[in-house]
């Protein structure tokens, strides 16, 4: 299963003392296929330093660069479906171009999806992932 991680919950299943570890272990352990590009892996440095500090941030980047379940997928095409947070539709615009089959956020600004009958982008919490996963 292809799916995007909005940075909210990469952000959150890092450490080894979040309830969401097990989403970061089930991608090194190969349970999905994450999909990514460039302007994605750029926002995921940028938050993960601010909050985790660079050297760690740095770490993160080369396991998912290196990461042989990680899809780097070429966005030909910008949807704008997400009008209340412009920099949002880049995991939007990912998710359409990598054929996703979801958009894992907490961020209430992706609940417009529900509401667009195309391009059909479908949008998960964790909690409905980790039942997704059977995890």
């Amino acid at each position: 299963m292809r799916i995007v991680l909005d940075t909210n919950i990469l952000l959150v299943s890092i450490s080894s003392q979040s309830e969401y570890r097990w989403l970061f272990d089930s991608m090194l352990d190969e349970n999905f296929t994450l999909c990514v590009t460039t302007d994605i892996l750029i926002e995921y440095e940028e938050i993960l330093s601010r909050h985790m500090g660079r050297e760690l941030a740095s770490t993160i980047l080369q396991i998912i660069e290196n990461a042989p379940n990680v899809v780097f997928i070429t966005r030909y095409f910008a949807w704008n479906l997400i009008a209340s947070d412009p920099d949002d539709n880049k995991f939007v615009d990912c998710a359409i171009a990598g054929n996703a089959k979801y958009v894992v956020t907490h961020d209430r600004h992706f609940k417009v999806l529900k509401t667009i009958d195309f391009p059909r982008v479908a949008v998960l919490d964790a909690v409905s992932l980790k039942k997704e996963l059977g995890k």
